[in-house]
């Protein structure tokens, strides 16, 4: 059995996807099992993982992990250690490119740093997945879109968006296979994209023509604050546009290396979520 922490997520509901299709027993953690719509014959574990302690009674039958550090925060190295001792032997990290190829503000990359360090010091079989930014972080365009542009900042900044399933299946093989124990991948996308292509793609995902409005950085902050966001929100985001409008993000051939088959690209992904921007 597979346990996915951060089964909510984008990478975390296409693994649990992955994994039951290819007929592997999966376990999923969630806060909210109400509204988490898990598919069926997943096994809900109604825990918060970021809570010490919280998965203790869960551990049994578990051979593996797949750990986003944002769903478990600090407690990542005592939940790690207590999973390899009740037997579980593997756990993939679900981490960030910026932890070898630096953007955006480095507390954000420490904090990756400090979940690879606690699937390091677990005693489990450990990958690091260190991915470029999602595809799926555009759906916060979505409101934008029926105005024709997408307002923002950086409008040239470019890196090599990647689709959320391609990241589960290359967890999927992490935690089903061997031969990736001590691995660290760095998984993006196959091209890179400055901010106007990528909104260029999805105009064309729904047979319209969608721009890109460049505003300054600050303007996009406040705004952004002012939608009662979190500050880590814009940090995040500027942070890293900036140093991708001086260099673009990272790009590697992963993906076609360790499945066989293409990366999938932006527009495939724009494609398959056109329904998200249609209003």
């Amino acid at each position: 059995m597979i346990i996915v922490i951060g089964a909510t997520g984008p990478v975390g509901r296409s693994a649990i996807s992955i994994l039951r299709e290819s007929g592997h027993d999966v376990a999923a953690v969630t806060r909210d099992p109400a509204a988490a719509r898990l598919p069926e014959g997943v096994r809900v574990v109604h825990a918060d993982p970021s809570r010490p302690g919280a998965l203790d009674a869960h551990w049994a039958g578990v051979d593996g992990v797949l750990l986003s550090p944002r769903a478990s925060g600090p407690e990542a190295a005592n939940l790690l250690k207590t999973a390899a001792a009740h037997g579980v032997r593997r756990v993939a990290v679900i981490s960030s490119a910026t932890v070898v190829h630096p953007a955006g503000e480095l507390r954000f990359a420490e904090g990756f740093k400090a979940a690879e360090r606690a699937a390091e010091d677990s005693g489990l079989a450990w990958t690091h997945l260190r991915c470029a930014d999602f595809a799926s972080n555009t759906l916060a365009w979505a409101a934008q879109i029926p105005s024709g542009a997408v307002r923002g900042a950086y409008a040239n900044a470019a890196s090599s968006t990647v689709h959320e399933r391609d990241i589960a299946a290359v967890a999927v093989k992490a935690l089903t296979e061997d031969g990736h124990e001590g691995r660290a991948y760095v998984i993006t996308g196959p091209e890179s994209l400055t901010q106007s292509r990528k909104a260029a793609l999805i105009g064309e995902a729904i047979g319209r023509e969608i721009g890109f409005v460049e505003l300054a950085p600050e303007q996009v902050r406040a705004a952004m604050l002012a939608q009662g966001l979190p500050e880590e929100i814009p940090a995040r985001l500027l942070g890293s546009l900036a140093d991708f409008a001086r260099e673009a993000g990272p790009q590697t051939d992963t993906v076609a290396r360790l499945l066989g088959r293409p990366a999938l690209t932006f527009g495939q992904w724009a494609a398959e979520h056109a329904s998200a921007f249609e209003r």
